[in-house]
């Protein structure tokens, strides 16, 4: 099992109604994408961030789905132009000592392939993690 983990503070000045839609779109988006097991979004508690999220994904076949799926395309589309500070992590049970490695190739495949969302990434005030360009895993 994979646990995608993010955690996210919205820029200075994001409205009421763009908060609010935002976070509904996170937990709606979840419904659509098939290979999430189970989802919380939420306030985050306990550290600097606002909100944050965990995705329960099977393998790393579903952590591919996920990733590319067109709903979770449009969330960062949407979503990503309203965030300041962001830093996303994946926990895991799986075994295999290269599945940080395989996990950050999934991430890589996915800016090169989608310059959009990169660049939505790239003008992030703040990004670290398992999902950050040219970031690898252990």
């Amino acid at each position: 099992m994979i646990y995608h983990c993010i955690r996210f503070t919205l820029k200075p000045g994001v409205s009421e109604e763009d908060r609010v839609a935002g976070l509904a779109q996170m937990r709606e988006h979840s419904n659509a994408i098939p290979s999430i097991r189970a989802r919380v979004v939420g306030p985050d508690f306990g550290g600097e961030f606002d909100y944050g999220a965990v995705s329960l994904i099977e393998d790393l076949q579903g952590y591919e789905e996920y990733m590319n799926h067109p709903a979770h395309l449009a969330m960062d589309r949407a979503g990503l132009p309203l965030v300041d500070k962001f830093v996303s992590f994946d926990i895991t049970d799986d075994p295999d000592p290269e599945i940080g490695a395989r996990i950050a190739e999934i991430h890589r495949r996915r800016y090169e392939n989608m310059p959009d969302i990169a660049g939505l990434v790239s003008d992030l005030g703040e990004y670290s993690g398992s999902a950050a360009p040219g970031k690898h895993g252990h």
